[in-house]
């Protein structure tokens, strides 16, 4: 076990069981390795702590939690990168972002492809795509009853 200082204080963490950003984030291309935060609260937020740089925590979602025909798979290639076959399952999740006024979005123009299998993750641009970067929450209709 090692331990690093972070955001969230000290946290201890197994090497081995890292998340590998082969190519880093988009924008911090230098941060390879992230440590998967537990989530003390139930819901579909998590954060990802950077093991280089301790003021670096990004927050992710499933964006099919919020966005039922979000569907992006990765190509040949982005799966040669993740380490997996064709068969192989993978998850997509976003990365999450809260304004000063508090309005979340999410990055639906660049999922991150994670592979448990290999627990590496890569970001890409969906090129071409109607999804934005700073997607909204859709409305919750609230029934009154």
């Amino acid at each position: 076990m090692k331990k690093i200082q972070s955001r969230f204080g000290e946290i201890d963490y197994d090497p081995a069981n890292t998340l590998l950003f082969p190519a880093g984030l988009i924008g911090f291309e230098a941060l390879r390795h992230f440590v998967v935060m537990p989530n003390e609260k139930e819901g579909p937020l998590f954060w990802i702590q950077s093991v280089e740089d301790p003021m670096v925590a990004f927050v992710l979602t499933t964006p099919t939690d919020f966005f039922l025909d979000y569907a992006v798979a990765p190509d040949s290639r982005e799966r040669e990168k993740l380490g997996i076959g064709a068969e192989d399952p993978y998850l997509v999740v976003s990365v999450v972002t809260v304004s000063p006024e508090r309005k979340i979005t999410l990055n639906l123009a660049a999922p991150i492809f994670f592979a448990p299998a290999t627990n590496r993750a890569i970001q890409v641009i969906i090129e071409g795509a109607q999804y934005s970067p700073r997607t909204p929450l859709p409305e919750v209709e609230v029934v009154q009853q």
